[in-house]
């Protein structure tokens, strides 16, 4: 392809790379808030994504103008579409990321006593911060980067996110059960919780674009 070609992709690359960034970050602040029952920082680590649909869009923007521009074929047009896709599921972990901070910030102010969850709640959260600067440090050095290895990070990541959510939901069941008129909070609490663990899902649908994208094959994604 032409160095005009090669440039673009590098581009949207890097727009990528700056989105997910600012996933990150929003998330680093929301765990801190967390640990350290900082209620002002959940609504500064939302900032960061106020902007966050019409990114997503801008990214998409500029990788249809290359297919139209461009016309690429076989490993250049699987970057692409692999690109494309993953922009999709970047846009999603951070509305999801969002949503977790507004709604871990309300339950942290309200009745439950969070206290019995606080240790796993933050190894289920450094699970996902985990699995996204895997894919961050990848995108950056995307000529060195071994999509495999970063697929195998990821995937454990996800498994003890997996792991991490299934003790979470029985002890909340358990909660749940004994709480009385905080039965239907602890239902929330539990709802938010699961937006970590389908961010968890998304990772590896990342992963798996990268391989994709470097590799070949088929794309397989969590729905």
């Amino acid at each position: 392809m032409l160095p005009r070609y090669e440039n673009k992709l590098n581009e949207i690359r890097g727009m990528i790379s700056t989105l997910l960034s600012q996933i990150i970050l929003s998330s680093e602040e929301t765990l801190q808030a967390f640990e350290n029952d900082n209620l002002d920082l959940y609504e500064t680590s939302r900032s960061h994504l106020k902007n966050l649909q019409t990114d997503a869009n801008k990214i998409d923007n500029e990788i249809i103008k290359t297919f139209a521009l461009f016309g690429p074929e076989a490993d250049e047009l699987r970057l692409l579409v692999a690109y494309l896709k993953m922009t999709n599921e970047i846009d999603r972990i951070g509305d999801g990321i969002k949503k977790y901070s507004k709604r871990l910030h309300d339950h942290c102010m309200g009745g439950c006593d969070m206290s019995v969850l606080t240790n796993a709640i933050v190894q289920l959260h450094k699970t996902t911060l985990n699995a996204l600067q895997y894919i961050a440090e990848c995108l950056k050095n995307i000529d060195t980067c071994d999509a495999d290895d970063i697929y195998r990070k990821v995937m454990v990541e996800e498994s003890k996110n997996d792991d991490l959510f299934s003790i979470m939901e029985k002890e909340l069941l358990n909660l749940i059960i004994d709480a009385n008129e905080l039965a239907v909070e602890y239902v929330r609490v539990l709802g938010t919780l699961r937006k970590l663990e389908r961010i968890g899902d998304r990772t590896v649908n990342i992963a798996s674009l990268m391989l994709y994208a470097q590799k070949g094959g088929e794309i397989q994604l969590y729905n």
